[in-house]
């Protein structure tokens, strides 16, 4: 009998922290919604020195208060998961143990000697405004779209990458090591800048043939980054007009939809 309870507590449990179409769902969403925001506000906070030395006490107390909350919630997860291993090395998984564990390794180096490996522990509970996509159907899209448009992508940035070593290796012969294109490297660094239309300015062509090659350069930078943009813009049009529809009433849902909105009849399959 206790274990009926047991798996009914857990299943419950799991139902409020994995789904949203619940209200208690939605409430529980809300809440880790706004202490994640508030965590990293806090963050920010503790870097400024002038706010962060003064009020040092104050934000140990709230930060570990933060972690143990951020910890049950981790725990929790685990726990009511049907898969818990699975969700453990999920992405989401690992965020969620990043975001609670700096807090627990500046345990380990107390010493003074050791304050600027805490420091940089403790600045990697940044990594909660992760935790916020979690909540945004749109970042869904977005994320689906990344993956879809990988492959375009990896072609793409080697194309770049051929690119800016052909222009920085031209400007190195044009230039030549009088000026500041001292070295190839050197020299693409200048094309990398050029190209992404940045522009720092530490880097500038003397001759008339390399001030027409960087010409050539930032016209070819406008165009390049617009192709990244074009190929998940498609994507995402894509993953938008994916749709379950409801054998019931025939009505289109969204793809990962659990529930027709329409009829509210449960997809038991994919449709």
């Amino acid at each position: 009998m206790n274990t009926i309870n047991e798996m009914t507590i857990r299943e419950k449990i799991c139902h409020i922290i994995f789904e949203t179409e619940t209200k208690a769902g939605k409430r529980f969403d809300v809440v880790l919604l706004w202490l994640i925001l508030f965590s990293v506000l806090v963050v920010m906070l503790e870097s400024v020195p002038e706010i962060g030395s003064e009020h040092i006490g104050v934000f140990i107390l709230i930060e570990w208060y933060l972690t143990l909350i951020f910890s049950a919630e981790y725990f929790l997860r685990i726990w009511s998961s049907p898969k818990p291993l699975k969700y453990i090395f999920s992405f989401w998984g690992l965020i969620d143990l990043m975001s609670i564990l700096p807090t627990y390794l500046s345990l380990i180096f107390p010493v003074y000697h050791y304050l600027l490996v805490v420091r940089i522990f403790r600045l990697l509970r940044v990594f909660r405004i992760l935790k916020l996509a979690r909540f945004n159907a749109e970042a869904k899209v977005l994320v689906e779209a990344l993956k879809s448009s990988l492959h375009k992508i990896v072609i793409f940035l080697l194309a770049v990458i051929a690119i800016v070593v052909f222009i920085g290796t031209i400007m190195y012969v044009v230039e030549g090591a009088k000026e500041e294109f001292t070295s190839i490297p050197q020299s693409i660094y200048w094309a990398i800048v050029t190209v992404t239309t940045v522009g720092y300015g530490d880097m500038v062509p003397h001759t008339v043939f390399g001030k027409f090659i960087s010409s050539i350069a930032m016209i070819l930078g406008y165009a390049i980054i617009a192709v990244p943009t074009g190929i998940v813009t498609v994507e995402m049009s894509k993953s938008s007009l994916k749709t379950k529809k409801c054998l019931h009433c025939q009505y289109k849902n969204e793809i990962d939809a659990k529930f027709c909105n329409s009829c509210g009849i449960f997809f038991e399959t994919d449709i």
